[in-house]
């Protein structure tokens, strides 16, 4: 769907939408509501996006009923909360595709009693069966050909089982009613399971929560919860809100949230999610987001957006299907037609044939078998902290031979710590590390909040920074006391002060053992330097060996110094290079790509190296839970761990190899039965089973990607 300047957009949450032809029906009929300028359907999450002129908002009442004719239901006139998500999906017996199928197969049982008992009334309980049966199934083909949809499942069973009863085969005729509308109820069964792995996720926040009114408890809905309330969780408490904790220190279970199996503890100012669960500890916590932009919804609103951002082979599927079935109508025809010219076929037979043939070559197992399973694949993947941006991402994921790393916060834990401070030029220590803590103090990088740490375990006081600005990959700088100072990289330092062989000695050794150094100047002349030290994160040489199984050639990118990611790269046993500014990071991805080395994921933390990730196949975040991990890049780690590459790699290529063997199976299935529906040796019933076992084969198989193994 394409949106002008103009336009502003309003999801609905639809019930009923089970397929991809689902989907075009839908649109096809919102597009014909006065005021809606563009529709887009999602089947795997049930919603519908409508487009309109902001000025002109559409008839919401129109859009209800004009779904309605087909089938579908509008649950809500908002844009899909948690709540409604995870609203329950009626027992089968109560949607109208399960009355359907009690409703036929009952009156195909009672025509089979009536015909045994009085033979005399020969097709007759068929022919009522079919009828009524046939029913809502025709009411459905007439109002998608209403809205221009002509080649529908519908359109195409109403012609089949009319043609039957012409040619006097009504027993078949019910019996073929009877099985499309079991098909038709397991595709939904299927669907609901597909949605429910999704909506599941928001049954992670409580629906109340214990808010703090001075120091006293009351319990109130969770939805209700507003920025900068206090609430109370006790241990075992699912916590109902993102927030800060203000009081307080437990093990809170982020499992449900990212996957990760280990209790993390969390104490003042860490910052906690909604769905996760305290272990030990009472925490106060502060409100930071509503609950509607809470983590969890965020999640559930990105993996539905996702899922409607088809994967090039499901587009490529749609197509193929838009011209397959007016295709394999005129072969119908054709089948109907030549025999009785050309050979003096009876034309009862050669009609029947052709019905047989329209119901099997009906496309609805080929046209879920992709979006099923890529549906699945990022459902199953959200459950586990990893979060991909659509099909189009996660069919590249499989694809990606090299994978470039940052070191801090990537392949090391990004919690660096202060191990030496060098003072140069009758500068003391303390001094130097207050200066450098000043610059630091409003900066959000890991080596930053080390720094300002340090000076502050010290009990030192900042001074006030004027002028203070980032220097985009090489530091910070600033006027401290009237005197301009800058905190960079040894590199950059050496271009604007003079270091002296000492200072270079001190700081090569540092570097050497891999340690990354920052040099304080004050004006043109170096006064100090900081080292710190980032270890390397408990998972990396697992994550690395993982990749290294898959065939993915891992390499770490880094900004610090070359000795330094080289000791680093040395320890982890990777390829590294260091002192790269963030265009060169781009460039070597580039580069891979130019050669032939890609296709190039690119793992970072969402707010450096954005040039690389930007010009990447791929680019991860990594980040638990934060904005950045969450709205950018084209995937993100949200349990934070290396191992996650491999993992999101892996769901990548078991979807893919998912998607491979669905259309095998539907195409497979399909070129079977037409041949011996052709040939006569197949007849009606056995061709919707067939239609209807490949759609429950492919679907079936699909959500086994729920239950993929990490």
């Amino acid at each position: 769907m394409t949106l002008s300047a103009g336009d502003t957009t309003r999801r609905y949450r639809v019930s009923g939408m089970d397929c991809g032809g689902c989907e075009r029906k839908a649109v096809a009929a919102a597009t014909r509501v006065t005021g809606v300028t563009g529709a887009e359907a999602n089947a795997a999450a049930g919603t519908l996006l409508v487009s309109f002129d902001a000025g002109t908002p559409p008839d919401e009442a129109a859009i209800g009923q004009a779904l309605r004719g087909l089938g579908y239901e509008l649950k809500t006139n908002e844009p899909p909360s948690p709540e409604s998500s995870a609203a329950a999906e009626k027992a089968w017996w109560q949607t109208p595709k399960g009355q359907l199928v009690l409703v036929s197969g009952a009156l195909l049982a009672l025509a089979g009693v009536l015909h045994l008992l009085w033979p005399g009334l020969g097709d007759a309980p068929f022919v009522v069966a079919t009828l009524v049966g046939l029913y809502p199934i025709v009411t459905s083909a007439w109002q998608a050909l209403r809205v221009g949809e002509v080649f529908t499942i519908e359109s195409l069973m109403t012609v089949a089982a009319a043609g039957a009863l012409i040619i006097g085969a009504a027993a078949e005729s019910a019996v073929v009613v009877v099985l499309f509308a079991v098909g038709e109820l397991l595709e939904g069964v299927a669907s609901t399971q597909a949605r429910r792995s999704i909506s599941a996720l928001s049954a992670l926040t409580p629906r109340t929560a214990r808010r703090l009114d001075g120091d006293e408890p009351v319990e109130v809905a969770a939805d209700s919860l507003v920025p900068g309330e206090r609430v109370l969780i006790r241990p075992g408490d699912r916590i109902p809100c993102d927030g800060r904790i203000v009081e307080g220190g437990s093990h809170l279970d982020e499992s449900p949230v990212n996957g990760e199996a280990e209790p993390r503890y969390k104490s003042v100012d860490d910052e906690v999610l909604a769905g996760t669960v305290n272990r030990d500890g009472a925490l106060t916590v502060a409100v930071t987001r509503r609950a509607e932009d809470n983590t969890i919804a965020r999640i559930i609103r990105l993996v539905e957006d996702a899922q409607a951002a088809k994967a090039p082979v499901a587009r490529f599927i749609d197509r193929f299907a838009r011209w397959y079935m007016p295709a394999v109508v005129a072969l119908a025809v054709a089948l109907a037609v030549l025999p009785p010219l050309a050979v003096g076929m009876a034309w009862s037979e050669s009609v029947y044939r052709a019905l047989a043939l329209l119901l099997i070559a009906c496309p609805c197992a080929l046209v879920i078998s992709t979006p099923a399973a890529i549906a699945a694949g990022l459902s199953s993947g959200a459950r586990h902290g990893l979060l991909i941006k659509g099909g189009a991402v996660l069919e590249s994921l499989g694809k990606l031979k090299v994978v470039a790393l940052d070191k801090t916060g990537t392949l090391t834990a990004g919690i660096p710590e202060v191990t030496d401070v060098l003072a140069w030029q009758s500068a003391d220590e303390d001094d130097v590390l207050r200066r450098a803590a000043a610059l630091e103090r409003e900066s959000g990088h890991p080596i930053a909040a080390a720094i300002v740490a340090r000076a502050g375990e010290r009990g030192l006081d900042l001074p006030r920074v004027e002028n203070g600005r980032a220097l985009a990959g090489i530091g910070v700088a600033g006027q401290v006391a009237g005197d301009d100072l800058t905190l960079a990289s040894p590199a950059y330092a050496g271009r604007i002060a003079v270091l002296d062989e000492a200072a270079k000695a001190q700081m090569h050794a540092l570097e050497e053992s891999g340690k990354t150094v920052a040099v304080l100047v004050k004006g043109d002349v170096a006064v100090g330097a900081i080292a710190l030290r980032d270890e390397p994160r408990e998972d990396a040489r697992d994550g690395l060996a993982a990749l290294a199984r898959l065939g993915v050639r891992a390499v770490m990118l880094s900004g610090d110094n070359p000795r330094s990611a080289a000791a680093i790269g040395k320890l982890l046993g990777i390829e590294a290079y260091g002192g790269l500014m963030p265009e060169d990071k781009a460039a070597r991805v580039a580069e891979w790509q130019r050669d032939g080395e890609g296709p190039a994921g690119k793992v970072g933390d969402g707010i450096n190296d954005a040039p690389a990730l930007a010009s990447a196949d791929v680019g991860i975040a990594m980040g638990s839970g934060t904005d950045v991990a969450l709205e950018t890049a084209d995937a993100a780690l949200l349990k934070n761990r290396v191992t996650g590459i491999a993992e999101l790699i892996g769901l990548s290529r078991a979807t893919l190899v998912n998607v491979k063997t669905n259309v095998a199976l539907a195409l497979g299935l399909k070129a079977v039965f037409l041949v011996t529906t052709a040939l006569g040796i197949t007849g009606l019933w056995i061709a919707v089973m067939a239609d209807t076992g490949a759609t429950v084969l492919v679907t079936l198989n699909a959500m086994r990607l729920l239950r993929h193994r990490y």
